[in-house]
């Protein structure tokens, strides 16, 4: 495409394309389309893609330790075995809300974000959940728990509640944050802040919803790139691919009455940057 050297990993019509994971032990990118509760992967070696029915609606999909996948479900947090077989680690309904991003903490426990369909304030929230399946809520009370990840050294956690505009920053206490503040804010033309990735330098990349951009903000908050994306509703984005230099986004057309034809594909930017290895779920 012009200018930009972004390219189309996969041409997909995911109505609500997110989170973006690279799988490591299998040489593979899995990411989810959540309104059509499927979970895709793709190999950019040999070109193979996979996609997998869930149960519910699923907000996100990572790797185990043991094999097979962890996923954040309408009602709860599940666990997919390596051969398919499917049993909940959480089940927690609540009518109205679902999950949404999530993502693996350096000690392997999944921090968890979730949202009500309607988007109402205080609807959703930020948990953790253990190995074995032990639940820590982080924050209680958000509208749409959303970007998630650490810096390299593992002692600060970024986080985004989408409707804020913002990005914030925590310092990691133990198996909770504590001291939250901005890192950035979005200015309104710009869209809103979804799913987001952090570099081997510490710095953050930001996927703008009604954006039509990924940005990269700098470990002190300075905005220094911006990528101009064809799509108007980039969702998230990570790093993947040899030596995890390839920036991959997802990418949503829900809600566009005249979406761009590659709105709900998954795009890559090759040679972005250098990303860090994801620790997978200990569970």
């Amino acid at each position: 495409m012009s200018g930009t050297g972004l390219d189309v990993a996969v041409p997909e019509r995911a109505e609500l394309g997110e989170g973006p994971t690279w799988d490591a032990a299998a040489g593979r990118l899995i990411w989810v389309d959540i309104v059509s509760a499927r979970v895709h992967t793709y190999d950019p070696v040999s070109h193979r893609r996979t996609v997998m029915a869930t149960e519910q609606h699923v907000g996100a999909a990572k790797p185990r330790a043991g094999g097979g996948l962890v996923v954040n479900l309408r009602d709860g947090i599940g666990l997919y075995d390596a051969d398919g077989a499917f049993r909940w680690l959480v089940h927690d309904p609540v009518p109205g809300r679902r999950g949404n991003d999530a993502a693996v903490a350096p000690d392997g426990a999944l921090w968890a974000g979730s949202m009500r369909y309607d988007g109402a304030a205080g609807g959703g929230g930020l948990t953790r959940i253990a190995a074995d399946g032990a639940v820590t809520p982080v924050l209680p009370a958000v509208a749409c728990g959303n970007g998630i990840g650490w810096s390299p050294d593992g002692r600060l956690m970024y986080f985004i509640d989408t409707p804020t505009r913002r990005v914030d920053v925590f310092d990691v206490d133990g198996e909770g944050a504590v001291n939250r503040r901005p890192f950035a804010t979005v200015e309104e033309a710009a869209g809103f802040p979804d799913g987001l990735t952090v570099d081997a330098e510490g710095a953050v990349w930001v996927a703008l919803w009604d954006g039509s951009a990924v940005r990269r903000y700098t470990a002190d908050g300075t905005l220094d790139r911006i990528v101009p994306l064809p799509v108007r509703r980039p969702t998230a984005c990570a790093f993947g691919g040899d030596g995890l230099r390839d920036l991959y986004i997802s990418t949503a057309r829900t809600g566009l009455t005249a979406p761009h034809p590659l709105s709900g594909s998954l795009l890559v930017l090759p040679d972005a940057g250098r990303g860090m290895p994801q620790p997978v779920f200990a569970g």
